[in-house]
């Protein structure tokens, strides 16, 4: 049993890693895409909601029965809150805390 959870906390981190690496990429995407692009504080919390909500439900699709809805929902709201962070403060957006509002 010892060597079982030893494997599992080693999945975990991998995983975890995994995403953060891929939340680092997207978040160099996004900065590129809309750096110099004028938008508005509200602009943005429109894009980080729509993508929010998108996470959401394609997330909800592949994992379909794999995963009860509120954890779906907690997880894509946790990884756009870490890409806003990132994405935010590299466009010098004032009181970018990693939290969505």
């Amino acid at each position: 049993m010892p060597s079982r959870l030893a494997d599992l906390i080693r999945r975990a981190r991998r995983l975890a890693a995994d995403r953060d690496r891929i939340v680092e990429s997207l978040s160099e995407d996004w900065l590129r895409a809309l750096r110099g692009q004028g938008l508005s504080r509200s602009d943005l919390n429109e894009l980080w909601a729509a993508l929010t909500e998108e996470a959401v439900r394609r997330a909800g699709q592949s994992l379909e029965g794999k995963w009860n809805p509120q954890a779906v929902r907690q997880e894509a709201e946790d990884v756009i809150a870490r890409l806003r962070a990132r994405v935010e403060a590299g466009l010098g957006e004032p009181g970018a805390t990693g939290r969505a509002t």
